[in-house]
């Protein structure tokens, strides 16, 4: 049975627990860095129905193509080429940046915004490399900025985090997560498999990192070693390691946690978390939907929770912060702990040995 303390929580739990500004506050105005189609058909939308947000200026490598963005969207005021966007054009027309371009490429925008005092919302992973990471760190150090984890503001996992540490799965013992998806046939010049863009990989780099940052939110634990295996056997996978990759995380505290990831694999995602005395399950997890599910005992409940648009969530939660004026919980130096856990996952396929993170 679940506990009646359980069952307060589970009945208690605010959708958005995060918000301290009105919902009509704002807006805060948006620089859109990189028009692929994550930004126009997720990002923008997203931006379009939040209460707190607008977009007022995109940025791209195509002149044409952020002058076609601009004129479809009645909210854009400029159509910026990256170039145009490092030179400061157009720097009154926006607030913050949300910088979406292959890994790689984040550090020069997100320099050129913390240069003009802009806030920064910079996709995950932040960087190709720890190195470039670090410069990252360093370069918002004067400025607001947040990594972009989506999952932080899914209702389901902050239910799954507020569950584990109201005791309700016992003490956290083990974690299995997956994710996955196929990207072959997505063409032949497709960044993820470019080093030179993705950095170490494309599946734990890409995919894999939702797993372990979101274990991490969920435990309030930080990773602290890694060991991997990996393989590549497809052509398309020529260039990176890790078609496919298994990997285990320890998290402080001994919590060990077990992943896998694939871009050539059947599409789903899941997160368990395996405590002393019952199990947290989130399926699907990372794909745009999510349930929970509670299991103690004999005894497993759905968790209902509001379905939202993950980065409708995301937007709202970074403008709530500026206009609340706090840090966001996912800071730079936030997802440099990622990126350690990620160096240290594709150095241990290398070396088959154990490397701490």
């Amino acid at each position: 049975m679940v506990s009646d303390g359980i069952r307060e929580v589970l009945d208690s739990f605010p959708h958005r627990d995060w918000a301290e500004s009105e919902e009509d506050a704002g807006p805060i105005r948006f620089a859109m860095v990189g028009l692929g189609w994550w930004t126009r058909d997720q990002a923008m939308p997203a931006v379009a129905d939040s209460g707190r947000c607008e977009t007022t200026v995109v940025v791209s490598g195509s002149a044409e193509k952020a002058e076609e963005v601009a004129d479809d969207e009645e909210t854009v005021e400029a159509g910026l080429t990256y170039e145009a966007f490092q030179d400061g054009e157009a720097r009154d027309a926006y607030d913050a940046v949300y910088v979406c371009t292959p890994n790689a490429r984040h550090l020069e925008h997100v320099e050129a915004a913390a240069e003009f005092g802009k806030a920064v919302l910079c996709e995950k992973p932040m960087e190709a490399t720890v190195e470039r990471s670090e410069d990252l760190v360093d370069a918002c150090e004067d400025v607001p900025a947040m990594i972009a984890y989506r999952m932080h503001t899914e209702p389901v996992v902050r239910r799954a985090r507020e569950l584990v540490r109201a005791g309700a799965i016992g003490e956290p013992v083990h974690v299995h997560g997956d994710m996955s998806q196929s990207i072959v046939g997505w063409g032949a010049d497709q960044w993820r498999l470019d080093p030179d863009l993705a950095g170490y990989g494309t599946s734990v780099m890409d995919l894999g990192i939702y797993s372990v940052n979101t274990a991490r939110f969920v435990l309030d634990r930080d990773p602290v070693s890694a060991t991997a295996t990996m393989r590549s056997s497809h052509d398309y996978f020529a260039e990176v390691p890790d078609e496919v990759a298994a990997f285990t995380v320890a998290y402080e505290d001994a919590i060990l946690a077990s992943f896998t990831a694939s871009q050539n694999a059947d599409l789903g995602s899941f997160l368990r978390i395996v405590g002393s005395e019952g199990t947290l399950l989130i399926e699907p997890a990372f794909h745009g939907e999510c349930t929970l599910e509670l299991s103690v005992g004999e005894t497993t409940v759905e968790i209902d929770s509001p379905e939202v648009d993950q980065m409708e969530e995301e937007f709202e939660y970074f403008a709530d912060c500026l206009l609340a004026d706090r840090e966001p919980e996912a800071t730079p130096a936030h997802g440099l702990v990622d990126m350690r856990a990620l160096a240290a996952i594709y150095e241990s396929a290398e070396t088959g040995e154990r490397v701490e993170c």
